[in-house]
């Protein structure tokens, strides 16, 4: 069949697609009143799980599991996701005593999931449910039910799982943040787990494998004057010098800012040694860090470049075209 598409259907879907948005964010915030000492128990249960977090659901909800295994696992919390169908046909293996199940089944009666149930309990394995059925016998049967129910799917029918499955997943990563929270969970945590690809490359480079060392850091005495500063910052190319004393430690920096505002104070000033015109206190990074928190140093102070320190000492440089070229930015 041939859709002719006007300028009327387009506005008209355009609308259905807004309805849609909509109805789903509120889906979403309705769950927020619903968090309390049901969301608590759940934390609990997973975090004593001595074993992993074994998420599972059929369909749509399987996506959606799968999806919340992910976030967990990347997050500190050891997770998989189990098939349920496959489950009563050998993958229950999966399961040990030491795990917690995390069931998802927006009716609550999924023929897969209860079948696998009794097996569940009889291992005395913990289970926590989400379902939008509080009275479901998946809800019944779970130590913890999590309600995620919604008013009404974004389906114009009511029937294709939608606003059902973005509430689940919400929940999902509400309990994967709080876990998180919860174990204090770091950056640095983090990038031991995503060491491939752009996110690895940003999360996993330290300072030290990007920054300039040795002969390419500027650097300047307190006495050196300004013309001979213009120069070491031209050649070295970061747009700042830092300024030191005879064992290298620093006392400052003086940028390509500071030179434009050192000039608009009048002329005269090219013999004025760099101690009357540094900044005495430079924002500093040392060589282990993260290159990531390089980078949220240099927006959160809005400054391009960065000196490196180590006890004291001046040990390099590094400015935003650095952490461009990584990849990091």
């Amino acid at each position: 069949m041939k859709v002719q598409h006007s300028d009327e259907n387009a506005s008209s879907l355009c609308q259905v697609a807004r309805d849609v948005i909509q109805l789903e964010a509120e889906a979403v915030a309705a769950l927020a009143p619903r968090i309390g000492p049901d969301f608590d128990r759940a934390c609990a249960l997973l975090l004593g799980c001595p074993g992993r977090i074994v998420v599972t659901g059929m369909g749509k909800s399987g996506i959606i599991g799968k999806k919340i295994a992910a976030t967990l696992a990347s997050t500190g919390s050891p997770a998989l996701f189990l098939h349920p169908a496959e489950g009563s046909h050998g993958d229950l293996g999966m399961l040990t005593r030491q795990d917690v199940l995390v069931a998802l089944s927006n009716s609550g009666e999924t023929a897969e999931l209860l079948a696998i149930l009794p097996l569940v309990k009889r291992m005395q394995v913990p289970t926590v449910a989400l379902t939008g059925r509080p009275e479901s016998t998946l809800a019944r049967m779970a130590d913890v039910h999590l309600d995620v129910a919604v008013a009404r799917e974004a389906c114009p029918h009511n029937l294709a799982p939608t606003a059902s499955t973005t509430a689940a997943l919400a929940m999902g990563d509400a309990l994967a943040m709080a876990l998180l929270h919860a174990r204090g969970f770091t950056m640095e945590d983090f990038a031991l787990s995503h060491p491939g690809g752009a996110l690895g490359r940003r999360l996993l480079l330290r300072v030290s494998d990007l920054m300039h060392a040795g002969g390419r850091v500027p650097r300047v005495t307190p006495e050196t004057p300004l013309r001979q500063a213009i120069y070491e910052i031209s050649s070295k190319g970061l747009g700042m010098t830092a300024v030191v004393d005879g064992d290298g430690r620093l006392l400052g920096i003086f940028t390509d800012g500071d030179l434009r505002r050192a000039l608009d104070r009048g002329a005269g000033l090219l013999d004025t040694p760099m101690g009357q015109l540094m900044h005495p206190e430079p924002h500093t990074i040392g060589p282990q860090a993260l290159a990531a928190e390089a980078l949220a140093l240099m927006e959160r102070h809005r400054i391009n470049g960065l000196l490196i320190v180590e006890d004291g000492r001046l040990v390099g440089a590094l400015n935003m075209h650095d952490l461009l070229r990584a990849g990091v930015v």
